[in-house]
C-alpha cells in the first residue's frame, strides 16, 4: 500500500477499476473521473514506483528497465488486494503496461480500457507510430540535457488545447515534481517500447479511448491497437491532446461507463 501510494474507495466487495497513470504524471491525474465510479464499483488508484507519493526507495534500474517490471507492479497490487474481475483503465504508457498484465494472468482481469495507447512509438516498416527515429533521439536528448526545460516546453504539446493554459501547467507541474533521472529511463523505456506483438495475446473486452487530436498517440495507432486486439471497439473522443482525463473528463466518464454496461 505505501510501495504505490495506493487509494482504495467506492463500494467494498464491488467489481475493481484499477487506474493506471501515464509517464510524469500520478493518480492525481484521475481526478475529475475515477470518483465518479465511486457509487457503483471498488475505485483503485495508485502510483508508478518514481511517481507522486510512491516510495522513492523502491526505485531500482534493474526492475524497472522494461515495461514488465511495471506490469509485474501491477500484479503485485492485484495480489496484495486480492483483486479479480477487474477492469483495467490504463493512460499512455500505462495502456501497454495493462496489456502486459492481463496477458501475463487474464484470469485477473474482466475488460481493459486503454487511453491513448501506443504499441511502438516509432514509426517502422508498414506502421506509423507518429515519430522518426530522429524524433525520438532529439527528446531524449533534450531529456538528458534539460530535463526541466524539456518539461515546460513538451507539456503544453502534449496535452493540447492551447486555449485553456492551465491545463499545460498542470501537466508541466506534474513532471517537474518528477524524479528527473527516475522519468530520464522512463521515457527511454517508454518511446524505445515495441509491444506490439503482445496485443493478439490479449484476450479481454477491451475498449480502445483516443482523441481526435494527439500528436503523441494519433487516430492511425488507435485504429492499429483495435484491429491487433480481438473484439477491442475504438471511441473517438471529440476531443483534443493526450490527457482527456483532464481535458475532456465529461466524454472520458461516459465512454468508460458506457463500455462497462455493454
Amino acid at each position: 500500500m505505501q510501495r504505490h501510494h495506493i487509494r482504495d474507495s467506492g463500494v467494498p466487495g464491488a467489481q475493481p477499476l484499477l487506474f493506471a497513470h501515464g509517464f510524469g504524471c500520478d493518480q492525481h491525474m484521475w481526478r475529475l473521473v475515477a470518483p465518479r465510479f465511486e457509487d457503483a464499483y471498488r475505485v483503485i488508484t495508485f502510483d508508478h514506483v518514481g511517481a507522486g507519493g510512491s516510495d522513492p526507495a523502491a526505485y531500482d534500474r534493474d526492475r524497472y528497465a522494461s515495461l514488465d517490471g511495471y506490469a509485474d507492479d501491477v500484479l503485485a497490487i492485484v495480489h496484495e488486494l486480492d483483486l479479480t474481475d477487474v477492469v483495467l483503465v490504463g493512460h499512455s504508457v500505462s495502456a501497454m503496461i495493462g496489456v502486459l498484465a492481463a496477458v501475463a494472468e487474464p484470469d485477473r482481469f474482466a475488460r481493459l480500457v486503454l487511453i491513448g495507447p501506443s504499441p511502438r512509438y516509432l514509426d517502422d516498416d508498414g506502421y506509423t507510430g507518429g515519430f522518426s527515429a530522429a524524433d525520438i533521439a532529439e527528446l531524449l536528448e533534450s531529456l538528458d540535457s534539460n530535463y526541466l526545460g524539456w518539461s515546460r516546453t513538451m507539456a503544453p504539446v502534449i496535452m493540447g488545447n492551447p486555449d485553456r493554459p492551465g491545463l499545460a501547467a498542470e501537466l508541466t507541474e506534474s513532471f517537474c515534481r518528477a524524479d528527473p533521472d527516475v522519468a530520464r529511463q522512463f521515457a527511454r523505456v517508454t518511446f524505445l517500447s515495441d509491444n506490439r506483438a503482445d496485443l493478439a495475446k490479449v484476450s479481454v473486452p477491451t475498449l480502445v479511448l483516443q482523441c481526435s487530436q494527439d500528436v503523441i498517440a494519433p487516430v492511425v495507432v488507435g485504429e492499429y491497437v483495435r484491429d491487433a486486439i480481438a473484439g477491442a471497439e475504438l471511441v473517438l473522443l471529440d476531443a483534443s491532446g493526450h490527457c482527456p482525463q483532464l481535458s475532456a473528463p465529461e466524454a472520458t466518464t461516459a465512454a468508460i461507463a458506457a463500455f462497462l454496461r455493454d
